[in-house]
């Protein structure tokens, strides 16, 4: 990993050669996490940020809080890393500024991701200069996933699977929605520890599947993101699976979802459901290196329409170490789609306040198609007797 992130910042710094980029300023915690190799603790939600300062030409700087710092430089690659407190003159805006220095033209920033203390603070401290965005720098890297982080993709499918296994494992009548919520957890940790060791950097990850749960039962399937509550399983009731904000590891993020029913399923949430696979198959099977990301979306829609249905859904997102990353799989976007891209593709449609059909799954572009990183069957799904 810290290898790997360290080749990252290497490119990086020649990209800046070429584009006179002298420094930037990253602080979005995934950019760091992907440059410096090191995340996991309280950070800006806390008043505490933690900065990646790239220069072209030199070593980069860690600055972090003085709590943080023994983890921090255990974690990283980077060598140079400054600390910060959060009383005395000992401040992170005192550390920032001297590591930029006089600045008479440009500060390059992550101009969407940038705290509003961090972007204050160069605005206060240098006003003559423009805050220009570096993240389409890093994103032109970051777009193409590598073989290692392939790898750690499909080990964190695999933590999806076993989580999305014990998800339907846990439906039977009258079991509440927590339940199922916290059997997935418990899935998805154990699995993830199994690729785990207490050695050296691998020490610092942490197995706990976290965040809420989305999911709804009944007619608040057609809700999309309502989390887990103390409602109890019916028979007939559709209920929705989404990971999106769970299926992770080694920070790196996929989108996975799947939507069963109680026993048994009603003539209209088959209905929908099928639709719903079915536009999400149409999308997958169009994904090849050369296709626009426009036309994978424009594949679905022609599904949803065909059927009489309209949906306002982007199809898929590009994932990665972010929750959410370029490009998109929607109308407008004509990126070029190239080999080791990688997607969370969805199939969905939304009744209001009566029911929904869901899926999804993440892909990596091959050079003749797609392969699935994620895998439970696409199929209607019944709970287990």
């Amino acid at each position: 990993m810290l290898e790997e992130a360290q080749q990252r910042t290497l490119k990086l710094q020649e990209r800046m050669r070429q584009q006179n980029i002298s420094k930037a300023v990253f602080t979005d915690e995934s950019s760091i996490a992907y440059l410096a190799g090191f995340w996991g603790y309280l950070g800006i939600d806390f008043g505490r940020p933690t900065l990646l300062v790239v220069d072209a030409n030199e070593a980069p700087i860690v600055v972090t809080p003085l709590m943080e710092s023994e983890m921090v430089s255990t974690m990283t690659w980077v060598e140079d890393v400054r600390v910060w407190e959060d009383v005395g003159q000992r401040s992170w805006g005192r550390a920032l500024g001297d590591i930029i220095g006089q600045v008479s033209g440009n500060i390059w920033i992550e101009r969407n991701y940038i705290p509003a203390i961090v972007r204050n603070f160069l605005e206060d401290t240098y006003p003559r200069a423009k805050l220009s965005d570096i993240s389409p720098v890093l994103a032109e890297l970051r777009v193409i996933k590598s073989a290692f982080e392939i790898s750690v993709m499909k080990q964190a499918g695999d933590i999806a699977g076993a989580m999305m296994a014990a998800a339907h494992d846990s439906l039977k009548l009258g079991v509440p929605e927590y339940e199922s919520a916290l059997a997935v957890i418990n899935a998805g940790s154990r699995k993830s520890a199994s690729f785990l060791t207490d050695k050296g950097w691998d020490r610092f990850v942490s197995p706990m599947i976290h965040n809420l749960q989305i999911l709804q039962s009944g007619s608040d399937t057609s809700m999309v993101h309502r989390r887990a509550g103390v409602r109890t399983y019916e028979k007939f009731d559709p209920v929705y699976f989404c990971f999106c904000n769970m299926a992770q590891f080694k920070q790196y993020k996929l989108g996975f979802d799947r939507m069963f029913h109680i026993e048994d399923v009603t003539d209209q949430a088959r209905d929908i459901q099928e639709l719903a696979i079915a536009a999400q198959q149409a999308a997958i099977a169009s994904i090849k290196p050369g296709v626009l990301a426009e036309e994978v979306a424009a594949a679905a829609d022609a599904v949803y329409q065909e059927r009489g249905f309209e949906t306002g859904y982007r199809v898929g997102r590009s994932i990665g170490i972010a929750y959410l990353e370029a490009p998109e799989l929607k109308a407008g976007d004509k990126t070029v789609l190239q080999e080791g891209m990688t997607f969370a593709v969805d199939g969905g449609i939304s009744i209001d306040g009566t029911v929904a059909g869901r899926i999804g799954d993440s892909v990596v572009v091959t050079a003749t198609g797609s392969e699935y990183i994620t895998d439970y069957p696409r199929e209607i799904l019944l709970s287990k007797v």
